[in-house]
């Protein structure tokens, strides 16, 4: 990247710029490390954000990386096993609504960040506590804690990386944010087991007391997620007082009565991101074991082969995001991602091809879907509502994540694999449908959803037109029942940055969108009249003026 392409901590258009004085930066020469408008010191803070998640995404799946051992050590399975996942979820099926409201209103994102990495420090010192004591009680109370901090926690990286990044870079940062996150569910299923193994002896037929100490590394490591939090608050407190800011804030908004606003298209897109992600995370939690029993896989192998989705995942899902900005199509890839995971799940259940094949299909489809459908929301709710859109779609997501994971935990205790994999694909099968539907809803109504990107710029541009000449030329995407106006249509946020930002499991709940205010883009509109600019949109998902 050149110079000229280092941007601002804060958006320069909607605020006159600050020159901060090169005395407040606290170091020799120019400040180059210590000037928060500098990139080489924002990706210093970006070093501390992506440390901010890795307890939390280490600790998630420890479960899923040491299923035998909970079996075996624990007497944990089947459906008692599965409600340590359903348990993280439960609460984010609430949480998903306020944990940007707590953010922005109540804690402010430097306490909130710490707070969240608190309890899931917490969470995971009771669940370690309760393995060591051999209480599922005690468990189940610390994944339940656990979960109270997880997604928070997501929403509160988010909000740093859109506070101290944009322009251009944003997108590569969420994508290095996204992809350090997926590293640390890889290594949390990878090492575990090894560490399991190196210290076995020394606890001989204790195994209760093996298993606590085991689990109690990841609270370590979410001890390290803590102090990134303090770092961070340090490093924004002292930018915001250069530059004379205010604390960051994830600037949702966040209205339940905008639900009954909701297009038909936008209950679809809830629809497919619900039953494409319980064919996929509770067979994760369960795959283990199955990979075992019915490929004769050793633990390590079938340790490595279930942490795929995630390895793969976190490169192969900024390739989709590329590979979808330039051909659009999105519904047509979301097809063919749930064809691809289809095919995947029925390898699995009705041959005895080696694992890794159906494995690495699974993991290159999820990140196909993750990349095409979450951006979508974008396309079909106006900016004012993609924080309760968002959070419904977490909220929906989560509440099929918990009952889906029970469900399959009763399905293997009492009737085994294979059947848990018909049942996936009959989620599946559900989502094909809807995506049917989605795709015959967005032909009736302009083709917008599934255009080129060189369709879409044409719709852009004549919609605009049409707005800034008083005209109406198309029916609005946004709602059945509502009206078009210029804050839907002058939309900033990048597709391919909201694609990086929901990728989680995560997608993690109630994540914030960095679009700037509508007054602005009215601002925009009104100076294409009087100065007579030619504005040129982007290919994707409204981006706003590029030109």
């Amino acid at each position: 990247m050149s110079a000229d392409d280092d941007e601002p901590l804060v958006d320069a258009s909607l605020t006159d710029p600050i020159e901060p004085d090169p005395a407040d930066f606290g170091c020799l020469g120019d400040g180059i490390l210590c000037n928060p408008l500098r990139r080489p010191h924002r990706f210093i803070v970006l070093a501390f954000i992506c440390f901010l998640s890795f307890g939390s995404y280490f600790c998630y799946d420890n479960p899923a990386a040491l299923a035998p051992q909970f079996k075996s050590d624990l007497g944990l399975e089947g459906s008692d096993f599965m409600l340590l996942y359903s348990l993280y979820s439960w609460p984010n099926v609430f949480l998903c609504f306020i944990g940007g409201y707590l953010i922005d209103r109540v804690f402010g994102i430097r306490l909130g960040a710490f707070l969240f990495g608190l309890v899931i420090l917490i969470g995971q010192i009771i669940f370690a506590a309760g393995a060591y004591l051999n209480n599922r009680y005690v468990m189940y109370a610390g994944r339940f804690v656990f979960g109270l901090g997880g997604e928070n926690l997501a929403v509160a990286g988010n909000t740093y990386v859109v506070a101290w990044f944009g322009g251009r870079e944003i997108n590569t940062v969420f994508g290095i944010q996204l992809s350090f996150s997926r590293i640390g569910s890889t290594v949390g299923m990878v090492t575990l087991l090894p560490f399991y193994k190196a210290i076995a002896s020394s606890f001989g037929d204790n195994k209760a007391h093996l298993m606590g100490t085991l689990l109690m590394f990841g609270a370590g490591l979410c001890v390290l997620s803590l102090l990134a939090s303090v770092v961070l608050a340090l490093l924004d407190r002292r930018a915001s007082k250069i530059l004379k800011k205010e604390a960051s804030g994830t600037g949702e908004s966040i209205k339940l009565s905008d639900i009954t606003r909701f297009s038909t298209a936008t209950w679809l897109i809830f629809a497919i991101c619900v039953t494409y992600y319980v064919a996929i995370f509770p067979f994760i939690s369960l795959g283990k074991l199955f990979f075992e029993q019915k490929f004769g896989l050793t633990q390590d192998e079938a340790g490595v082969c279930n942490s795929l989705v995630y390895f793969i995942g976190a490169v192969a899902s900024p390739l989709a995001g590329i590979l979808i900005d330039r051909y659009g199509r999105n519904i047509a890839w979301l097809l063919s991602a749930i064809l691809i995971t289809s095919g995947a799940h029925a390898l699995l259940a009705f041959t005895f091809v080696h694992p890794y094949v159906a494995m690495v299909m699974m993991a290159l489809a999820y990140s196909m879907c993750a990349s095409a459908l979450w951006p979508m929301v974008s396309l079909v709710v106006p900016e004012y509502q993609l924080g309760t859109a968002y959070g419904m779609m977490q909220s929906i997501q989560n509440l099929g994540l918990a009952l889906v994971s029970i469900a399959s935990g009763t399905i293997v205790g009492k009737y085994g694999y294979f059947l848990l994999s018909l049942q996936f694909m009959a989620w599946l099968a559900l989502s094909a449908v809807c995506i049917l539907m989605l795709w015959g809803w967005d032909s009736a109504n302009g083709g917008y959803l599934n255009a080129s990107p060189a369709k879409r710029k044409e719709m852009n541009e004549a919609e605009i037109r049409s707005v800034l000449e008083g005209e109406d030329y198309r029916e609005p995407l946004i709602s059945d029942n509502s009206v078009l106006d210029v804050s839907q249509t002058f939309r900033s946020s990048t597709a391919r940055g909201l694609r990086s930002k929901y990728l989680t499991r995560i997608e993690g709940g109630n994540q914030n969108d960095f679009t700037r205010s509508a007054e602005f883009h009215r601002s925009l509109a009104d100076r294409s009249i009087n100065l007579g600019q030619s504005y040129q949109f982007s290919s994707n998902a409204n981006r706003g003026l590029l030109k």
